[in-house]
């Protein structure tokens, strides 16, 4: 048999359209890769144009010959007052005036913001850790179905973490939220049905959100989990290519945390 011929897992992915939401750095950067390498078309967005105009620069110089299937567009989501304009206007752009459908939407966006102790937070401070993370999911599904492909081989895949489910001490702010999402996930999965709602829990990940971090804070990180080493970005993508891939799998949480929850 020829190999395309034995591609049938390889390319599941192949043409589709796929939108990563932080998709400029650490894991969601991770799966804009691997969904190239899956010979998909990318759409990354960012809050910035330089952080877009950077990733586009590494994508294209990474697979040049996928140069034309790689894109990328602006869309900040921290302030409330604009979140549903940008998310229609970054649809919008993404499907080029909803004639390019998109098939599947992987959301890692979040903003680097103080996770405030219990004794020092105010409704402004909680609901700030909420604007991107929570917030942003509700809103895209607002909008999306009509701009994806309708049926179950479409997807919306969104990130937690393993904090919801083992919080650290003085982060129960970021553990709030992380739980909070799970929730919505589960009840878009119903609404937006048949379109999947999957998420991906991730533990400690070395990406650039962990640079700075004193060395022994990240061999405690280590320590918690059952593999004895800090989650790595091309590992954690591997979750969301399945969550697109799995065309039988909606409303699940996929954890990938090295075995924290249980260490």
């Amino acid at each position: 048999m020829s190999s395309s011929s034995n591609s049938k897992y390889l390319s599941k992915l192949r043409d589709k359209r796929i939108l990563v939401i932080g998709g400029t750095s650490g894991i969601g950067f991770c799966v804009a890769e691997a969904a190239l390498e899956h010979d998909a078309n990318v759409i990354v967005s960012s809050s910035t144009q330089t952080k877009i105009d950077k990733t586009m620069s590494r994508l294209q110089g990474s697979y040049p010959d996928k140069a034309t299937k790689i894109s990328g567009r602006v869309c900040d989501l921290a302030k409330l007052s604009t979140l549903e304009s940008n998310i229609e206007a970054l649809l919008k752009a993404a499907t080029e005036n909803n004639t390019k459908k998109i098939d599947h939407i992987v959301f890692t966006a979040g903003n680097s913001i103080p996770c405030p102790k219990v004794s020092e937070l105010t409704v402004e401070t909680v609901q700030a850790w909420g604007n991107v993370r929570f917030f942003g999911p509700f809103v895209l599904a607002k909008y999306a179905p009509v701009y994806m492909t309708p049926g179950p081989r479409s997807s919306i895949t969104l990130t937690s973490g393993t904090i919801s489910h083992k919080p650290f001490k003085d982060r129960a702010v970021m553990a709030a939220w992380g739980s909070g999402v799970e929730g919505v996930m589960r009840g878009l999965a119903v609404d937006l049905a048949p379109i999947r709602v999957n998420i991906v829990s991730p533990g400690a990940v070395a990406t650039e959100i962990l640079e700075g971090v004193p060395e022994a804070l990240m061999e405690m990180f280590r320590k918690e989990t059952l593999t004895g080493e800090l989650g790595a970005p091309e590992d954690v993508a591997e979750a969301y290519l399945h969550c697109m891939k799995d065309g039988f799998m909606t409303g699940s949480v996929l954890a990938n945390d090295g075995g924290r929850v249980l260490a």
